[in-house]
């Protein structure tokens, strides 16, 4: 008896303690908050139609060259010579975009901001801003392991 009441006054302080974490930011002083999940495939935010889509475009595309750990040491990043892919768990790096500059360089390509041209353009989701966000909640999520 003394056990089950433990476990049931476990189970309450559980369910009130809040665990969302602060919503992260561009990393400079004085910038508004920007998105992001508490886990890397996680979903708050986003609807659940749109993180699913944005999860497999991650798994199908970005995964080859990021890793689906995001730490850049995807199957093909070993051929890519020099043009490492992006280590998204890197707080540095994290820290120096913003959601705007993640959402540019997934719709432009790396090319077209001054970076590998190996990263592709993915157009499409300009029509599909929600998946975008998904996509750039998961690039964020990996940065709070």
């Amino acid at each position: 008896m003394r056990t089950l009441l433990f476990v049931a006054l476990l189970a309450s302080a559980a369910c009130e303690k809040n665990n969302k974490p602060p919503p992260p930011t561009s990393g400079a002083p004085n910038q508004p908050t920007e998105s992001g999940p508490s886990h890397p495939m996680g979903g708050a935010g986003a609807s659940g139609g749109a993180m699913a889509a944005a999860r497999q475009i991650f798994a199908n595309t970005c995964s080859t060259c990021h890793g689906m750990d995001g730490t850049g040491t995807g199957p093909a990043a070993a051929s890519l010579g020099s043009a490492h892919p992006r280590n998204y768990t890197d707080p540095g790096w994290q820290a120096s975009v913003t959601d705007a500059d993640i959402r540019r360089i997934i719709l432009v390509g790396g090319q077209a901001v001054g970076k590998s041209p190996m990263m592709p353009p993915n157009p499409q989701l300009q029509e599909r801003p929600e998946v975008l966000d998904a996509m750039v909640q998961i690039i964020r999520g990996f940065g709070k392991r």
